[in-house]
C-alpha cells in the first residue's frame, strides 16, 4: 500500500486526420462530397431509459474491396456496426443487441424500416446504417436512429473518412444514438494517452501511448529510453504534455501529435511532478520540490518562461486541476498532517481544504462538468470516489485494493482510473460509471497507468 511519501515519489519518479462531417445522403443517390459541420437532430428531451436498441450490420450499395483492415465493404459494415455496439453496450445505459443474428437490412431499407419485423421483436430503437466506397478511396458512412413503435426516424448522420479512419464512423455514430437518447454529451470519439508499463516491478520501462476510447489502434509515442508520466492532453486536441526523466532530470514536454515532435516546456534539477493544461491551453501547472518544500508552480505554455509560485504553504502540495472555467484550481496537500484536498483560486489565492471524511485523499481531478471531483482515498485500500467542490456528498465508485489517479470521459460521465493487482504490481486501465455500478477493464498489450482522456475529437 503506498503511503503518503510513496505517492508523492511515484508522482516525482499519431493521430490521423479527423474524420470529415456532412449531411446524410440519400442511399439511392451518389454519395455527395464531404462538407463542415456535422448535422445532427438532437431532442430538448433529456430523459434517457435503459432501451433495447438492435444495431444492424451496415448496408452496402456494392460489396466491393476497400484499403481497409476490415476488408471490403460488406465486412466493414459488419465491423462499423460492431464498434457502435460495443461502445452503446460499454457505457451502462443500454442494451444494445447484435449486429450478429440480426437480420441485414438491404440498402433501400436503411431509410425505409421494416419496422413490423422489428416491433415483432421487442425492439424499441432501431440503428441502422451503410457504407460506400467512393472513387478517390474514402468511404461515405451513413448512420440513422429509429423509434421502432412510433415508426420515425430520430436522428441521422454521415461522415466521409479516410480509409484508415473507419473506425471513427462507428464512434460517431454511437455517438449520435448516445446523444440522443440519453440528452447528454458524446465522448465515444476521443483518445485515451496513458503510461504503458513493461519489465520487472523494481526496474519497469514507463512509455507514452494513446489509444482510442475503446482500446483501438494503440501507439507507443516514446521509446522508453527516457521514463514518462502523468500524460495529458492539450484542450484542442493537438498535444500531449507529459513529465519526461531524460538521464535522471525532471522535463516537462508537450508532445505534438501532428508532426510526431516535442517540445520543452520547462526542465530543472530540482524532483517535478504532474504538469497539467489550463482549459485555455496557456498555462502549464506542475508541482516542484525545492528547499526542502514542495509547492504548486504555473509557466507559460510556449515555454522558456520564469514559473510563478502558486502555494506557499508548509509540507508537500502536489498536483493540480483547473475547474472548467479556469476560475480555481483543487490540489492535494500535506500541510494539516496528512493528504487532503484543497481548492485555491487560480492565482493561488483563498486556499482552503475541502476533504474531512476521514482517512487520506490524494491526485485530485475537477469534472469537465463543473459538478464533481475525482479523487482518490486512503484509507485501507486505496479507492476511487467523487465528491461535489466544496467537499460534500463524498462517495465511493470502486471498492478493489489500490485504484488510484481518476481521469474524466469528456462529457462527465465516466470515470477512468488504474488499477494494480496484488502481489504481482502489475496496472491496468478501468472505467466506471457514477453509478459505480458498471466497471470495465480497456484492452491493452502490456501494463497500463496513469490514464487521461481527451476531450471529443474535433
Amino acid at each position: 500500500m503506498k503511503t503518503l511519501s510513496a505517492l508523492a515519489l511515484g508522482l516525482l519518479l499519431c493521430a490521423s486526420g479527423p474524420a470529415l462531417a456532412q449531411t446524410v445522403p440519400d442511399p439511392a443517390a451518389p454519395a455527395p462530397q464531404a462538407s463542415d459541420g456535422l448535422e445532427v437532430t438532437v431532442s430538448d428531451d433529456s430523459e434517457w431509459q435503459d432501451l433495447g436498441i438492435a444495431i444492424t450490420t451496415f448496408a452496402t450499395d456494392a460489396d466491393v474491396p476497400t484499403q481497409t483492415t476490415a476488408g471490403s465493404t460488406g465486412q466493414l459494415g459488419q465491423a462499423i456496426a460492431q464498434v457502435v455496439a460495443g461502445d452503446l453496450k460499454n457505457n451502462g445505459l443500454f442494451k444494445p443487441s447484435g449486429p450478429a443474428g440480426l437480420p441485414r437490412p438491404t440498402f433501400p431499407e436503411v431509410q425505409a424500416p421494416n419496422f413490423p419485423l422489428w416491433s415483432t421483436g421487442g425492439t424499441d430503437m432501431l440503428v441502422q446504417g451503410y457504407v460506400h466506397a467512393n472513387g478517390d478511396g474514402t468511404l461515405t458512412v451513413g448512420c440513422y436512429l429509429y423509434d421502432v413503435a412510433l415508426k420515425q426516424q430520430l436522428t441521422k448522420g454521415g461522415w466521409k473518412v479516410g480509409p484508415a479512419d473507419w473506425r471513427r464512423a462507428g464512434h460517431k455514430c454511437a455517438d449520435l444514438v448516445y446523444a440522443r437518447l440519453s440528452g447528454e454529451s458524446p465522448f465515444f470519439d476521443s483518445k485515451i494517452a496513458y503510461i504503458a508499463e513493461t519489465g520487472p516491478k523494481d526496474h519497469r520501462m514507463k512509455r507514452l501511448a494513446i489509444m482510442d476510447s475503446d482500446g483501438a489502434n494503440h501507439r507507443y509515442l516514446t521509446s522508453g529510453q527516457a521514463m514518462a508520466l502523468t500524460p495529458r492532453y492539450s484542450p484542442d486536441y493537438s498535444k500531449i504534455l507529459y513529465l519526461s526523466y531524460l538521464n535522471g532530470q525532471p522535463s516537462v514536454y508537450a508532445y505534438d501529435l501532428a508532426s510526431n515532435s516535442q517540445k520543452l516546456i520547462f526542465r530543472t534539477t530540482n524532483p517535478t511532478m504532474a504538469p497539467r493544461w489550463s482549459p485555455d491551453g496557456k498555462w502549464v501547472l506542475f508541482s516542484m520540490s525545492q528547499g526542502g518544500r514542495t509547492d504548486i508552480y504555473r509557466v507559460s505554455s510556449a515555454g522558456g518562461g520564469t514559473p510563478q509560485r502558486l502555494t506557499n504553504g508548509p509540507g508537500i502540495n502536489i498536483g493540480g486541476s483547473y475547474s472548467p472555467d479556469g476560475s480555481k484550481i483543487v490540489f492535494e496537500s500535506d500541510r494539516s498532517g496528512s493528504q487532503q484536498i484543497y481548492v485555491m483560486n487560480a492565482d493561488g489565492s483563498n486556499q482552503q481544504r475541502i476533504s474531512f471524511f476521514g482517512g487520506r485523499s490524494a491526485t485530485p481531478e475537477w469534472s469537465p462538468r463543473g459538478d464533481l471531483i475525482a479523487f482518490t482515498h486512503i484509507a485501507g485500500n486505496l479507492r476511487v470516489a467523487v465528491m461535489s467542490p466544496s467537499g460534500q456528498n463524498m462517495r465511493y465508485l470502486t471498492n478493489s485494493w489500490q485504484d488510484e489517479a481518476p481521469t474524466w470521459s469528456p462529457n462527465g460521465r465516466i470515470v477512468q482510473f488504474f488499477r494494480t493487482e496484488k502481489g504481482s504490481g502489475v496496472a491496468s486501465i478501468w472505467q466506471v460509471d457514477l453509478t459505480g455500478r458498471n466497471e470495465r477493464k480497456l484492452p491493452t498489450p502490456v501494463g497500463a497507468s496513469d490514464p487521461a482522456w481527451g476531450p471529443i475529437r474535433p
